[in-house]
């Protein structure tokens, strides 16, 4: 059993901590929000990631777990302290590292004998060397940084952390990477790696990684578009490219562009950092452009599917960027409702969990619907934006009888397969790239 303290409980920190304490090891969660700790220490999550609030739950109540603002008695309790914080874009696409290295004075002053700092938040190549020379400003104590970036999807992070693809670790101190590989031998026994190397590398991996997924996403979309224009049927397309194993199925479903906390700004990122480098980054820059432009693309689907958008009723099934979140961060939907409430639409909309987070982002006249039925109610258009399951098997009849205007653009293709059922009942079905 390891004594840990997490900085930060956003996504990464809260399902690292969480997940951390079940697996046997003393976990204190550090923030600097008292009403969000509030909330954790009753067991209570801030953020809708499935399994995840029942974990808090557990482990609270068994003594594993606790949340404070304490930063200085939680870190000077701790064997390794791990970096959690966010890294947000910079307004020229840098990576905003000021709450990591802002942490280096908080964790200097606290430690008062070896500690691991284990940075766990995305950050450039050069910041855990960056974060040591830092830390060295408040102490004379002996300490290691290492770099532990992170691979949870949200929406699957538990499993995601409990059952990795990978722990990937940045140290080149034996003592470190021994002491690392004991904490994630719980998650790696059963064959799932852990792979050593510079932190420089590790740091290039996340980035690498993010970047080549957004590729993927950003190419699949750009040939749908092109499937529309020549007549042929992007769900035929990737099953001829995915039988091919140098290929392979992963991120290739053709959809309204990618969104989250992490391709956008870990796209961009990459590339300002390639450029101070003297690097060029044109195929990850290349992505980044066209999945801003393919979220326009959509919108302009739907308001070609009805004949123009003004003063008609338009039902949004799903606002967060994918299923399985609250998370509305780069979402398609803050891209596409507002370019159809500015050309005079009227938005009804339901989502399983995001509408909170929606009301923080979208105007004040879009309208929100607990029942997702209610959204279909007069509507000339049912869009679907997020492929939740409560959307997967609807009743299509009584949605007819309930629209102004049987029509679906389906923006995730998630009724591809009920194409022809659907236009049996009456309905218009437009896909994407089909």
């Amino acid at each position: 059993m390891k004594s840990i303290a997490i900085l930060g409980t956003g996504y990464v920190g809260l399902v690292t901590g969480t997940c951390f304490a079940d697996l046997g090891n003393k976990v204190t969660c550090i923030d600097i929000i008292e009403e969000k700790i509030r909330m954790l220490c009753q067991g209570k999550s801030p953020i809708y990631e499935p399994g995840l609030e029942e974990l808090i739950l557990k482990n609270v109540k068994h003594g594993k777990l606790s949340f404070t603002t304490d930063a200085d008695r939680a870190i000077k309790n701790s064997e390794i302290v791990f970096i959690c914080l966010p890294t947000p874009s910079l307004p020229d696409g840098h990576c905003d590292t000021s709450y990591v290295l802002g942490a280096a004075e908080t964790i200097g002053k606290a430690i008062d004998n070896y500690k691991i700092i284990v940075n766990k938040s995305t950050c450039p190549p050069g910041t855990a060397r960056q974060l040591e020379n830092e830390i060295c400003k408040y102490t004379s104590q002996l300490f290691a940084v290492a770099t532990n970036p992170e691979f949870l999807k949200e929406g699957s992070a538990v499993i995601d952390f409990m059952k990795p693809d990978r722990v990937v670790l940045g140290t080149e101190n034996p003592s470190v990477e021994k002491i690392l590989r004991q904490l994630y031998e719980a998650v790696t026994i059963n064959g799932h790696p852990i792979t050593v190397m510079k932190r420089e590398s590790a740091e290039m991996v996340k980035y690498a990684s993010n970047a080549l997924l957004a590729v993927r996403i950003s190419f699949i979309n750009e040939i749908a578009e092109s499937c529309e224009h020549c007549g042929a049927d992007i769900k035929e397309v990737v099953d001829g490219m995915t039988s091919d194993p140098r290929i392979g199925p992963h991120f290739l479903h053709a959809g309204p562009g990618y969104g989250g906390s992490c391709f956008p700004k870990d796209t961009l990122a990459l590339v300002a950092c390639s450029k101070d480098m003297g690097v060029s980054s044109k195929i990850t820059e290349a992505a980044y452009i066209v999945n801003t432009e393919h979220k326009l693309y959509a919108a302009k689907k739907i308001e070609i599917s009805i004949a123009g958008l003004e003063g008609k009723k338009i039902g949004i099934w799903g606002l967060a960027f994918k299923a399985n979140t609250d998370d509305i961060r780069e979402s398609p939907a803050l891209t596409i409702v507002p370019y159809l409430i500015e050309r005079g639409a009227h938005i009804h909309a339901n989502d399983p969990q995001a509408m909170e987070n929606a009301k923080r982002f979208l105007s004040p006249t879009v309208a929100y619907h607990t029942n997702l039925y209610d959204v279909c109610k007069g509507s000339d258009v049912l869009v679907l934006l997020t492929e939740w399951n409560d959307y997967k098997d609807p009743d299509f009849a009584l949605i007819k009888k309930l629209m102004k205007t049987p029509a679906i653009v389906d923006l995730r293709n998630l009724y591809y397969r009920k194409k022809t059922d659907l236009q049996s009942l009456g309905f218009q079905y437009t896909g994407m790239g089909t």
